[in-house]
């Protein structure tokens, strides 16, 4: 189902008659996108998130609204990460975390598959938790790397890879989609998802600007590549994609008392007092600067926790822009799965975002010799 066009004004929540401050949005921008799911009990918000912004690709790119699988791409990421772990001897990650970009990596090493063809879901399952599937593999991958027989047997390969069925289930070789047969790669292709058309975009103080660089985060456990630019080019890059009708993944913290799913809003009030009225009512925000924001960064207040789906941009009565971030915790919560994102908490909380490299200014694309 396609995310239909909002109203042009409401008012927020049903919080009651409308106070002075009390929030009532506009919709500016709102791009097309599939209808919101729940990733569970799992820690796969990179795959929903990255997902669902391949989803408004295929529609952009071929007029389809296409349920993609997020569990394919979670089974085969699960089975590189623990071949890395493994050959790492436990010296890295393996956990239920990942990136936007392991989603791309996914994409071209084993392509895409629709949700009807893989769910992830075992017969009777209506929900997903993986918290004993990692247990049980991470176990058996610590026994690997100890490695009690002095011979590591070669069973270990096909031993991760049939727990992963077990859970998961198998994967896919082809499939029939109306009507016609298809591979993962197949697949990918007929849903035009290129993935060297798609950048990550970052900012950091401790990197040269406009040159790639491996952001030393724990889930970034592929090294994946960042373009960094200045922070006024990742707000603005952001907002032209969004005007021009390209959607952005978003990588960011959301720890924050003001980041609340529950009343749909995430700001950062200039004062500490602020915080339990922001998520109800207009209140002055901080100034982010650069520093400010690389200050957080190493002081481990802004980490990778959680990956969404930026969609629109919306307007309060002041005028002031938030972004309209698409989250995958289920429709019961917020604006309806919908969290508005004031510039200054993306400003300050942003870990990175991925866009097709032509939603990007020809000036941007140029400093970062695209």
């Amino acid at each position: 189902m396609r995310q239909l066009l909002l109203g042009a004004t409401f008012c927020f929540l049903g919080l009651g008659s409308v106070k002075a401050q009390e929030y009532q949005f506009k919709t500016v921008t709102d791009i097309e996108s599939t209808q919101i799911k729940s990733q569970g009990r799992t820690g796969t918000c990179w795959s929903f998130s990255t997902t669902s912004f391949l989803e408004s690709e295929v529609i952009r790119l071929t007029g389809k609204d296409i349920d993609l699988s997020e569990m394919f791409t979670v089974r085969n990421t699960y089975s590189d990460k623990a071949v890395n772990y493994l050959y790492r001897q436990g010296k890295a990650q393996f956990s239920e975390g990942g990136l936007a970009h392991d989603v791309i990596n996914s994409v071209e090493k084993y392509g895409l598959v629709p949700e009807n063809a893989f769910t992830g879901l075992q017969t009777g399952e209506k929900r997903h938790n993986h918290a004993e599937l990692i247990a049980v593999l991470k176990s058996m991958l610590d026994t690997y790397i100890k490695n009690p027989a002095k011979k590591l047997s070669p069973k270990w390969r096909p031993a991760v890879e049939s727990v992963l069925d077990v859970y998961l289930g198998e994967n896919k070789k082809e499939f029939v989609f109306e009507g016609k047969k298809y591979t993962p790669k197949s697949f990918a292709e007929y849903v035009k998802i290129k993935p060297s058309n798609y950048i990550t975009l970052s900012s950091f103080e401790h990197v040269k600007k406009y040159e790639p660089f491996v952001l030393s985060i724990p889930d970034n456990f592929s090294n994946g590549s960042f373009y960094n630019v200045s922070l006024d080019e990742l707000v603005s890059a952001t907002e032209e994609a969004l005007k021009n009708g390209y959607t952005v993944e978003l990588d960011c913290d959301v720890s924050e008392a003001t980041f609340s799913s529950k009343a749909g809003v995430a700001v950062i009030p200039a004062s500490s007092v602020d915080k339990r009225k922001a998520l109800k009512e207009i209140v002055n925000e901080k100034n982010i600067t650069p520093s400010y924001r690389q200050t957080e960064f190493e002081n481990f207040n802004t980490t990778d926790d959680h990956l969404m789906h930026i969609v629109g941009i919306v307007k309060d009565q002041k005028k002031n822009t938030y972004f309209k971030v698409k989250n995958s915790w289920g429709t019961k919560q917020g604006n309806n799965g919908y969290v508005y994102m004031s510039i200054p908490y993306f400003r300050l909380k942003t870990i990175s975002v991925l866009v097709h490299k032509d939603a990007i200014s020809k000036d941007l694309k140029s400093k970062l010799k695209l």
